[in-house]
Formats: structure tokens, sequence, C-alpha cells
């Protein structure tokens, strides 16, 4: 990838993200998967708020970005690709892979441990299910997301093509899987071998503990069969299952405010569905 097209990655990703969540946007209107009952004019300024503030708080918590810090490291010579004199030919789709499993870890990690479900059902909390919620996350998440990621690169002294490619196919795939889009259930059978699905991954926003509890996966579908944590289809089927979190039912729940207070309200016990527990 060329310099020049490396030194203009925020256009390019900015560019991506537009263009992918109005195509996803009218293919929901199109060939919707279900009914919403939550109303779209009053989830998705909200919704779409919350990833301008994600965007400000990470441009002035982290003056260097991944890419920049994978420039870094490889001028330094930093991380394990790096030390090893591994070709870009092997790297750049390696440490892609390995990025996708980091995410997948980070994301059962937000599960796992109480404070950072606080931070993380922001997103859970979302009442619909749509382009939009891909995009939902509280911007404590996201600068924790962004710390580990950077933690990762520095790691394996990732390639800064790699980090590019890595982030416009996180962006595309979080809101192709949370599309409430329909696809013919033959294709989605073949698609979920190689990438997250949206039947798939609309399984993960269950209300039921065990079925919030799976499909951690954002891109790459392979960790939850390997870890264990994948579910094929809900318990009362996509039309059936019900989306979101019972504490949060509110409509009020959806306004911007409400979403940056949400972590620090007081919440019950059986708020934090932890991987090995079941909440009902």
């Amino acid at each position: 990838m060329p310099d020049s097209v490396l030194s203009h990655e925020p256009i390019i990703r900015l560019a991506a993200f537009a263009g992918i969540l109005a195509g996803m946007a009218a293919w929901e209107v199109l060939a919707p998967r279900r009914d919403l009952h939550a109303r779209r004019l009053r989830r998705w300024p909200n919704n779409l708020a919350i990833v301008v503030l994600d965007t400000l708080l990470v441009r002035l918590a982290f003056p260097l970005t991944a890419v920049g810090l994978a420039l870094l490291a490889e001028t330094r010579g930093w991380g394990l690709f790096n030390a090893f004199a591994v070709p870009g030919w092997l790297a750049i789709p390696l440490a892609v892979i390995l990025l996708d499993l980091a995410i997948y870890l980070q994301h059962v990690l937000f599960h796992a441990v109480p404070l950072l479900w606080r931070l993380h059902r922001v997103h859970h909390a979302d009442p619909g299910f749509d382009v939009t919620t891909g995009v939902r996350f509280h911007p404590f998440e996201i600068a924790l997301s962004v710390a580990i990621k950077l933690a990762v690169v520095l790691v394996l002294g990732t390639p800064a093509v790699a980090v590019v490619l890595f982030e416009i196919l996180l962006n595309a795939t979080s809101m192709f899987n949370h599309g409430n889009v329909r696809l013919p259930l033959a294709l989605d059978r073949v698609l979920r071998r190689f990438v997250v699905t949206p039947d798939m991954h609309r399984v993960h926003h269950s209300v039921r503990g065990e079925e919030t509890n799976s499909n951690f996966g954002f891109n790459l579908p392979w960790w939850d069969r390997a870890f264990r944590t994948y579910r094929a289809q809900p318990l009362h089927g996509h039309d059936g299952m019900e989306i979101g979190l019972a504490e949060f039912r509110d409509a009020r729940e959806s306004r911007l405010d409400r979403m940056l207070l949400q972590p620090f309200r007081p919440a019950p016990a059986s708020d934090a569905p932890l991987p090995h527990q079941e909440r009902r």
C-alpha cells in the first residue's frame, strides 16, 4: 500500500464507514429481517452521536494512532514480526487474523468482568438491532479498546498496511453483522463459515444470558467454534427472540445522556452476564 494511501488513512476509513452505513441502511429498508419495535428516529441520532464523541475522545486521548505506532515499530524494529523479519506476504494476513483474535478475547473479557460489562452493556442495551447498533459503544469502552489494540500492534510489530485493512474490515463487518437484513438461509449457512453473519451475531444480543454469552466474534467466526462459544440459533427463533437488556427497556435509555451515564448508575446484581453463568 503506497505511503500516500497510508497518509490518507483517516479519510479512507471515514469514506468506507459512510458508504457501508448508507448501503446497510438501504438494505434494511428493502429487505428487513425483523420488525423493529424501537423507532429509528429515536435511536439513530443518539447512536450516531455517540460515534462522534468516541472519535473525538480517541483523537484527544491517543495522539499516536495504530497506523502511526505500526510505522514507528517498523522503523525501530519493535515487535515479533519485525524481530524475526517475517515477510509482508505472511505478516499482513497473519496480523489481521491475530488482531481479530484479540478483539474476540477482549469481547469475552468485557462480558466476564463486571466493571467492564458496565461499559459494554451500553451496546447491548439498544432495544433494536440494526446497523447503528454496530457503532453504539460507550466512549470509555472505545478508549480501552484502542489501548488494547495499540498494545497488540506493538507486541506483534503489525505492518501498517495490516492495521489499515483490519480497521476497515472491522468497521465494515461490525455494521454488516448488526444489520437488520434478510439473507437466504442457505447463503447464511455458507457465509458464517467465513464471516460473522447478522443471524449469527443477533443471537449475542438476546436477553437470555446463555445466548448473550455466545457468538462473541465480530469478523471471523472461527474463534467461537474453537473456544466453544458458538450457538447456531436462538432458542425462540429470530422472530421470537427478545433483543436488549431487561433492565434498560425504557425508551429514554436510548438518549445520548442516558447512554453516557449508564455505566455509573446502580444496576441489579444479575446485570452482568458472566460467561459461566446464565441470566434469565
